[in-house]
């Protein structure tokens, strides 16, 4: 049997008027709804902030990572941007071809918000996030939220990411509970989808029910714990291997509906390599974590 992430009902706020699949996976039992409510207070728009929510917000980073993202990462920026004063925004840009680079370097320039992370070439999914959150950490950054660049994740989702991260370790915004969905996608990208997750959860024997999803949050704390050196996979197979990591180690996590809308503009970065990956690698994690030193002890709740 799968072990139980327990259902912590309205315990923490989340954003609009969406119900979230609150998830815990035990380690912490002093989980309240009122702490909780006094502690996610920094997701205000501007015209709610107050001190305290500014200071939050500028220790969270968000990591974009883009390949030829011509057509969409201006527009992107901008919207998050305007959402929130003091947010962070850094790309990670693999040497795009297509003028991504030369609009990041414009959009530097203007917005001291913006920072840019250059790389050599197109090295990966995972690479990118983990010199993202090496680079953040480095910095003092307390909170990483990981966002495509092509809008599928859009940025209103922003609000209730923002909302639950003094509350939980990781933010999963999910196309699989109740409330989410997907728009724009084929039956075939669909059922690749949903095999994958739940592949994911039948070789790992955890509850998540979006391991695949890329709209992520997480603390300082929990990458600091889950062994970032130690992570081997680059694909899609690395939103799994992060989860499952943060999982083992206790982490606090929450699932909050999304409706993930399919790119408009640019090419998807889905391969046969990726899938490859993910069908080998997911199965090992289990075996290869088991025996890992940053390992630590989850108790059911």
């Amino acid at each position: 049997m799968l072990p139980l992430i327990q259902d912590v009902d309205s315990a923490a706020p989340h954003g609009d008027s969406l119900a979230p699949q609150s998830l815990k996976t035990g380690v912490s039992s002093n989980f309240s709804p009122a702490s909780c409510d006094s502690a996610c207070c920094f997701a205000g728009s501007r015209d709610e902030s107050s001190s305290h929510a500014s200071l939050l917000l500028s220790r969270v980073l968000v990591c974009i990572p883009t390949y030829n993202e011509v057509r969409n990462i201006k527009e992107l920026l901008e919207q998050i941007l305007a959402l929130y004063e003091e947010l962070q925004i850094l790309v990670i840009d693999d040497n795009s071809t297509d003028g991504t680079r030369e609009i990041l370097h414009a959009m530097v320039r203007e917005h001291e918000r913006v920072h840019i992370l250059e790389r050599a070439g197109k090295l990966g999914l995972g690479s990118a996030y983990i010199a993202a959150f090496m680079w953040g950490l480095d910095r003092g950054f307390m909170y990483f939220i990981q966002m495509d660049a092509d809008f599928s994740h859009h940025p209103r989702y922003l609000k209730q990411t923002l909302q639950n991260l003094s509350c939980f370790d990781v933010v999963i915004n999910s196309r699989n509970i109740l409330g989410g969905g997907v728009r724009g996608w084929g039956l075939f990208r669909r059922l690749l989808s949903g095999f994958g997750s739940l592949y994911a959860r039948l070789c790992l024997g955890v509850r998540i029910m979006d391991f695949t999803g890329g709209f992520n949050a997480y603390s300082k704390s929990v990458l600091c714990g889950i062994g970032l050196s130690d992570i081997g996979s680059n694909g899609y197979c690395f939103q799994i291997e992060m989860k499952y990591r943060a999982f083992r180690t206790g982490a606090r996590i929450i699932e909050l509906p999304i409706v993930f809308d399919d790119r408009v503009e640019g090419a998807s970065k889905m391969s046969r390599s990726i899938i490859f990956e993910a069908l080998w690698r997911t199965p090992a994690l289990r075996y290869v974590l088991r025996h890992s030193r940053h390992q630590s002890s989850v108790h059911k709740a």
